[in-house]
Parts: structure tokens; sequence; C-alpha cells
């Protein structure tokens, strides 16, 4: 989860706050210590820690404030706090009809792998996306975005190894303003372009020139920075010249989920002005999220956050394979080959650990990381196992138990045991009778005890 020990840590205070019987100076002093120290691990400003455990302290001391009125006055002031430290309210990123946005960044910020993912994001909306690299700086740039491009089955303009060739005596800026030529008119046909450019390793003139001269020319609607979290309070050094340089727009903070100074970058970017619209939370193409700061504290209380796991989901999963399986239930059909399908599905939405984090509720139900690792590796060697299969033992399994001798060449060419794939088809069987008898429920006419039937016979059973 992101910033998982700052989560911890407020929500082990407010439960403190809660459960007081009495509110002492000793409970008060050891919760602002804890929430002190995770705040200042999280890098945020100093300052701003400072300023939170005064107030705190302000309502705590108080002695005119009966006990329960002070114990919600203290809950409500560390969320709101937080909150406005985070930036406060949402910013959403309103593109017209046809839109633009210019990426902005310095080398290894994530600014190419960010772009490739939020054309990702938008196509799965309904949005014609383009890519544009104009990084010709860096010798690998276009070949990334290229890549990235065909991964995610993105349409890109890049630079050709020809046009290099051809104009390689030119400047970078040169190089660039002819590329946006090239393309002038097959960018037209798309209603939202992405542009790459290039970094450097710090803001210097050159990199303004460039950046200036590409904004006349493109005349992109907005201008976005993408900043590591990494950069910790550093972030608000790096937002401040980037919009006092260039006018940026907004900010997209990336690697959120591997590393302990993310707080500093988004509370810098909050001291900034600079809204952060989008936040990058993992290594997979669909893991980017909108960044909402009332969400991001609900889930660092363990409360959830329902609307980024639907965006999660929406951007993980194909709507239409899912069509077909639906469809193939639909017809009381459901073989293996659709069982694969599913853990497909699942193993695009990331890990288990971090879905129930986003589902309100479950990240306080304390499953061990372990189990779920072993849940995991489950589902993958179910997968490996399915894949080593032939089509007619896909569909139709029931063959497996009567030839016991097919499940031992399974497990030998899949890499899994006998007792793995037994297990495999057990699960497989009681979903299959699971779809049956719900086949029987049409119209919304359900039979109270075919409900009760399906209780008593899958309670606890299914495990996937």
């Amino acid at each position: 989860m992101i910033l998982e020990k700052l989560g911890s840590s407020l929500k082990s205070g407010i439960k403190k706050i809660s459960n007081a019987i009495f509110l002492d100076k000793k409970l008060i002093d050891q919760i602002i210590k804890d929430i002190q120290k995770s705040l200042i691990e999280a890098d945020v400003n100093i300052t701003l820690v400072f300023s939170l455990t005064q107030k705190i302290k302000k309502i705590a001391y108080d002695e005119t404030i009966p006990s329960i009125d002070k114990k919600e006055q203290l809950v409500k002031l560390i969320h709101d706090e937080i909150l406005l430290i985070l930036g406060g309210e949402s910013h959403e990123l309103k593109l017209p009809k046809q839109a633009s946005i210019m990426f902005l960044g310095l080398y290894g910020a994530g600014k190419t792998t960010t772009i490739a993912k939020l054309g990702f994001y938008y196509a799965k909306r309904g949005r014609k996306v383009a890519l544009l690299g104009l990084d010709t700086q860096r010798p690998a740039a276009m070949e990334q975005l290229k890549q990235l491009a065909e991964k995610t089955k993105l349409t890109y303009f890049i630079e050709t190894p020809e046009d290099k060739e051809k104009n390689k005596k030119m400047s970078s800026t040169k190089r660039s303003l002819d590329l946006i030529k090239k393309y002038e008119s097959d960018l037209k046909k798309y209603d939202l372009i992405l542009i790459d450019t290039a970094g450097r390793d710090g803001l210097n003139e050159d990199l303004v020139k460039e950046i200036e001269l590409l904004n006349k020319t493109l005349k992109p609607t907005y201008r976005i920075l993408v900043m590591p979290a990494d950069v910790g309070q550093t972030a608000k050094v790096q937002a401040t010249e980037f919009k006092k340089a260039l006018s940026i727009d907004g900010v997209i903070i990336t690697r959120m989920d591997g590393t302990s100074k993310a707080g500093g970058s988004l509370t810098a970017c909050a001291e900034t002005s600079a809204p952060v619209y989008f936040i990058g939370v993992g290594e997979q193409i669909h893991e980017i999220e909108t960044f909402n700061p009332e969400s991001f504290i609900q889930r660092l209380l363990g409360m959830g956050d329902l609307q980024a796991l639907l965006e999660h989901v929406k951007s993980a999963t194909d709507s239409g394979q899912q069509q077909r399986i639906e469809d193939r239930l639909a017809e009381g059909k459901f073989t293996l080959l659709d069982l694969y399908s599913q853990l497909e599905q699942m193993n695009k939405m990331g890990s288990m650990d971090k879905l129930l984090g986003m589902i309100p509720g479950m990240s306080a139900a304390k499953i061990p990381k372990e189990a779920l690792q072993k849940q995991e590796a489950k589902m993958k060697n179910w997968k490996s196992a399915i894949s080593s299969m032939t089509e007619t033992e896909i569909e139709n399994p029931e063959i497996l138990e009567k030839q016991t001798s097919r499940i031992a060449r399974i497990a030998k060419g899949s890499g899994t045991t006998t007792t793995e794939i037994r297990e495999l088809l057990k699960q497989y069987k009681m979903l299959k009778e699971m779809m049956g008898m719900q086949s029987g429920m049409q119209d919304g006419n359900i039979d109270p005890k075919m409900m009760q039937k399906m209780a008593k016979k899958f309670r606890g059973k299914i495990k996937l």
C-alpha cells in the first residue's frame, strides 16, 4: 500500500483517541509523537508537521471542551489537516474534444512511461489517442515510446532511424520542430495528443528555450510536469522552477508505491499550488490513478477507496473478453478456458494486497501478506497447468479424473504438483455447479430454497 507506515500510524492514533476514556497528557503526547515520527519519515515538511501537532495540543489540552466532543474534534482535526497539506480539493484534468498535453520533466522522472500509461487510461475511456515523441536528446527515448505504444496498442509518431541519420547535424530543437511539421496532418485525426519532450539533469537555459519554442509551436491544452515521488521535498523546488519558467498547469507524481518520501512530494506540490492530477502506483501499464486527496486519506486510514478500485478495474480488464465470458455463462457453458480468462483478468489488476486496500473495511481484516502471496502463487500455478493441457482437456476437464496419467503429465509439463491440479479441478467443479444453480434464477426470481442450498454447499469452499 502507498505510504503504509504513515497510514498505520494515523489509524493507530485515531483508534487510541476514539477508545480512550480520558485523554490525559501522557496519551496525547504519545499520539503526537507517533504522528510526528510517521509524517517526518514520510518526508513531510517539518514546519507543517509542527503546525499540525500544535493544533492537536491546543484542542487536547483545552479543559473547557467535554471529553466526548474533544475526541470528535481531534479526529476531525487530524483528518482535515492531513487533507489540507495534501492539497485540499481534487483537481480534474478537464479535456476538450480536441486536446493535447505536453509532458515536461528531468531525466529519470518516468515521463515516457507515464505518457504511455495515460494514453492507455484515456483510450480505455473512449479517446482516440496518439503519442508524439519529441525527445531527440535521449538515445533510447524513441525506441522506448515505440515499445510502450505497441504494448498498449496506441498510435505513435516518432523520429525514424532514417530521419535521425538525415538530420544528425541539426540541433535537438530543430529535429523536434521538423517532427511536428512532418506529422502535423496525421495528428489532426486524433482527439488527444500526448507529447513527450526532452529532459535534462536540471532545469537549465537550453531546456527552457526548447520547451518554450515547442509550447509556442504546438499550443498544448496542458503542460504537465512529471516528477518521481522519491525526490521528496525537492519536489517543491522543481515545481516552483518549472512553474515560474514554463507556466506548468499541474503535476503527475510517479513511483508512489516504491518510496517513503511520497508524502514530501505530495505536500510540496500542495505548498506551491501545483495541482497533482495523477499518481503512478505501480509498474504495470494500468497502474495510474487520478489523485483525490480525500480518497487518498480514506485509503491511508483503512477506509478503502472504491472510486480508485473501479478505475483500476476499468483500466485493467478487457470489456470485450469479459462480455464473451458472460455470454458463455448465460448459455450454461463454463470450461477451464473461461476460468483461465478470469485468472488473466485478476492478474492484470495487480496484487491482492493492493486491491484489498481499496475495498472499505478489508484493510482492517489483517489478512497476512504471506497468505495473499500464497494465493497469488497458487493462481499462477493454475494458469500454468491450464496452459499445459490439450484443447480436449480444457473443454472436457472430467476426462482428467478418469485418466489420472493425464494429471501427472500436466503437472510435469507445468512445473506444478498433481495435488495442485486436483485442487484446481475441485474448484472448477464447484464453480461450474454454482453457475448451473445461478442459471436457474431467471428474470430476477430467486428461489429461497436454492439460495439456502447454495450457501450450505459452498460455504468456505470457494478459494479463488
